[in-house]
C-alpha cells in the first residue's frame, strides 16, 4: 500500500517515541509498501532532528544513522512543485503551506495520509482524504 508520510510520523521513529500506533503502522506498511512525500519533508525531518539535538533528545551521530536508515525505506520524494491546490488548501483549512503540501499530495495521488498533526488530520477528514489506519 502506498501512502503519504509526513514529518510528524517520521520523527517518532528517530526519537524512538513509544505509544504512537499510527507511526508504528506507517513503519510496518513501509515493510511491504511505499510512501511518497513532498519535497519539504526532506528539510522538515532534518530541521526537527537538529532542534532535538539542541534539546539533548538525540545525539548528532544518531541523527546521521537515522537519516541513513531512512534511505533503506521505500520513500519517494515528489518533486512536482507549484501546485495551486496547496495554497487553496492552506487557505481553506487554515493550514501552513507545509502541511497543505502533504494534504495536496495525498489528494492528488488518491492515497491515504499518515500524520500525527491534529490540524492536518482535521483538514484531511474535511477534505475527504483518507488517513492511514
Amino acid at each position: 500500500m502506498r501512502f503519504v508520510l509526513d514529518a510528524s510520523i517520521t520523527i517518532t521513529w528517530a526519537l524512538r517515541v513509544e505509544g504512537h500506533p499510527i507511526a508504528d503502522l506507517a513503519l510496518e506498511r513501509l515493510g511491504s509498501g511505499s510512501a511518497i512525500v513532498p519535497a519539504i519533508w526532506w528539510y522538515e525531518v532534518r530541521n526537527i532532528l537538529v532542534l532535538n539535538e539542541r534539546r539533548g533528545r538525540i545525539a548528532p551521530d544518531d541523527s546521521i544513522r537515522f537519516l541513513l536508515d531512512l534511505q533503506n525505506l521505500s520513500i519517494t520524494i515528489d518533486l512536482q512543485l507549484g501546485s495551486p491546490e496547496i495554497l487553496d488548501l492552506s487557505r481553506k483549512y487554515g493550514l501552513s503551506v507545509y502541511n497543505a503540501a502533504y494534504l495536496a499530495l495525498a489528494h492528488r495521488e488518491h492515497v491515504p495520509l499518515s500524520t500525527l498533526d491534529g490540524n492536518l488530520i482535521a483538514a484531511a477528514v474535511a477534505a475527504g482524504v483518507p488517513l492511514l489506519a
